[in-house]
C-alpha cells in the first residue's frame, strides 16, 4: 500500500522516517524489552524521553530558562477556559477574534471574567486579520488573546498586536514550529500538536515563570492550574506517553532538517507554488487577502459546490485526501504542514490543473 499525500488539517500529515523510527521501536524501546506505550510514566526510561523532548524543544525554538515548557492533556481546547483561570487576576481581558478558534475561546473566557472584543474580522468570513496596530486595550486587562494561525479561514498574523504593554498570550496550534519565533513577545504560548507536530492528544504550553502562580480563579481545577503541572514537570499524573515520545521525534527531525529557519524556507516555497497557481487559474481562486495568507493552510474555492464536490472526489481517487474544506466555509483547504513534501504540493497542483482543463 503506498501513501497518499494527506492534506488533512490535524490529525494531519507526519514526517515518513519518524513513524519508520517508531515502528521500528514499537515492541522494543531500545533494548528495554517493551514498547514506550506500556512503560511507567515514572521509568528512568521515559523520563529521560520526555526531558529529551523538553531539551530538544526549548534548542529548536530558542525558549528562554525563564519560561516552562508544559506537556498537558485535553487539546488546545482546553486552555480556553486554562488561560482565564490561570490568569485573569483582574477577571478582565481583550481578545483578537479572527475565526472560530478564537470565537470559541473568547466565548469560554466570558464564563470567567470580562472578555473583551478587541477586533474582529467576522465581517468579511475571517478572511483577513484586523489591523492590530492600536487597539482598544485598557489598563485593566491581564491579556490580549490572538489565535496567530486560522486553521479553517487561512490566515495569519505577519505582524504580532500592539499589545500596549499587556501579556501577550497566543494559541499557534496549527503554526507551531513552522518558522523561527521569538518567545520573549509572549508570555504564554500554547497549542495542540496533532497538526505540525505529533499524534493527537497533546498540547504543549510555553508560559512565562511569572506568570504561573498560585493565585488562580476560585474553583480552578487541581489539573488546570499550570503551577502544578510546572511544578511537576508534567509528571502531577500520567501524562499522554506515546504522543511525548513522537513529539520528541518530530523536535529531533526537525533539528536534523537544520531547524526553524529551514522550515520557513521550504514552507515560503511549498506556499508559493501554491498560491502563484491559485492566483493566475481561471477555476480556482484562493479566499484569503494576499497579504494575511497563512504558509500552512491554504484555502480555495471554484465558486460552484457541486464541482467543488466533484473535485474533492476526484483528488481523493488520485491519492490526494482531505481537502475537503471545513464544513463552516466549505470548498477546498490543502493544509501543508511542515511534514508535506514539496513534491506533495507541486502534484496537487499538477492533478488541479488536469482538473481544470477538463471541466
Amino acid at each position: 500500500m503506498s501513501r497518499v499525500y494527506n492534506f488533512a488539517a490535524g490529525p494531519a500529515v507526519l514526517p515518513e522516517e519518524v513513524l519508520r523510527e517508531a515502528a521500528d521501536e514499537m515492541l522494543d524501546y531500545r533494548g528495554c524489552g517493551m514498547s514506550v506505550m506500556e512503560m511507567s510514566h515514572r521509568s528512568k526510561v521515559f523520563d529521560d524521553i520526555i526531558k529529551e523532548a523538553e531539551k530538544d524543544l526549548r534548542e529548536v525554538m530558542g525558549i528562554p530558562d525563564n519560561y516552562k515548557v508544559l506537556f498537558l492533556q485535553g487539546g488546545a481546547s482546553q486552555q480556553f477556559a486554562a488561560v482565564p483561570m490561570n490568569l485573569m487576576k483582574n477577571r478582565k481581558a481583550g481578545y483578537v477574534v479572527t475565526g472560530q478558534w478564537a470565537k470559541k475561546a473568547f466565548q469560554e473566557a466570558k464564563i470567567y471574567g470580562e472578555a473583551v472584543e478587541l477586533a474582529s474580522s467576522a465581517d468579511e468570513t475571517f478572511s483577513y486579520i484586523p489591523d492590530c496596530s492600536d487597539l482598544p486595550i485598557t489598563d485593566d486587562m491581564d491579556y490580549v488573546y490572538i489565535t496567530e494561525n486560522n486553521t479553517i479561514y487561512g490566515t495569519k498574523y505577519h505582524t504580532l498586536p500592539n499589545t500596549k504593554g499587556k501579556t501577550l498570550v497566543a494559541d499557534v496550534s496549527s503554526c507551531f514550529l513552522s518558522e523561527p519565533v521569538d518567545v520573549t513577545k509572549y508570555g504564554v504560548i500554547y497549542g495542540g500538536v496533532q497538526k505540525n507536530i505529533g499524534p493527537a492528544g497533546v498540547v504543549i504550553v510555553i508560559a512565562r515563570e511569572d506568570l504561573i502562580t498560585d493565585d488562580v480563579l476560585p474553583g480552578t481545577p487541581t489539573m488546570l492550574k499550570w503551577k502544578i503541572q510546572a511544578d511537576n514537570d508534567s509528571l502531577y499524573n500520567t501524562p499522554p506517553c506515546y504522543g511525548i515520545y513522537i513529539c520528541g521525534k518530530v523536535f529531533k527531525w526537525l533539528k536534523n532538517m537544520g531547524g526553524l529557519e529551514e522550515m520557513k524556507r521550504r514552507n515560503e516555497k511549498k506556499a508559493k507554488i501554491l498560491y502563484d497557481y491559485l492566483d493566475e487559474s481561471k477555476m480556482f481562486k484562493g479566499t484569503v487577502r494576499k497579504e494575511d495568507r497563512s504558509l500552512m493552510n491554504v484555502p480555495f474555492i471554484t465558486g460552484d459546490a457541486d464541482l467543488d464536490a466533484k473535485f474533492v472526489k476526484e483528488a481523493e481517487a488520485a491519492g490526494f485526501v482531505n481537502l475537503k474544506g471545513h464544513r463552516t466555509v466549505g470548498g477546498m483547504r490543502a493544509s501543508i504542514y511542515n511534514a508535506m513534501p514539496y513534491e506533495g504540493v507541486e502534484k496537487l497542483i499538477e492533478f488541479m490543473k488536469a482538473f481544470e482543463k477538463n471541466n
